[in-house]
């Protein structure tokens, strides 16, 4: 359940955030479920063996380098979802990266909060 929240959080996301960005374009919000589930898939998958091999470089660089390892994995969604999902520059894929994280974090924090 969880997971599925986590998922539509990310597709709500990516049609917020493809409204203010002229660089990142996403057809529909169907496309942004689609996007969002390769995403969760990729995050998954590839993401650990990433942050495995780059773990030298994330200590060094007190864990900011992980913003990069995300916006690889938003730059990987794109190569699979073809012309209907689009980010431009790695820039902009860092960008977003940075704000999804933002915004997931503050989402999930008022979502899954405890109550003692």
């Amino acid at each position: 359940m969880r997971w599925l929240a986590g998922v539509i959080i990310n597709a709500v996301l990516f049609v917020a955030l493809s409204g203010f960005f002229s660089s990142f374009h996403v057809a529909g919000f169907g496309t942004a479920v689609l996007a969002s589930f390769i995403l969760a898939i990729l995050n998954m998958l590839v993401r650990p063996v990433l942050f495995i091999l780059t773990l030298p470089i994330n200590i060094f660089t007190l864990g900011l380098f992980t913003f990069v390892i995300n916006a690889l994995m938003l730059k990987l969604t794109t190569y699979f979802m073809g012309s209907s999902f689009v980010i431009d520059g790695f820039g902009t894929a860092l960008i977003l990266a940075a704000i999804m994280a933002f915004a997931n974090l503050i989402i999930n924090s008022v979502l899954w909060e405890k109550k003692n």
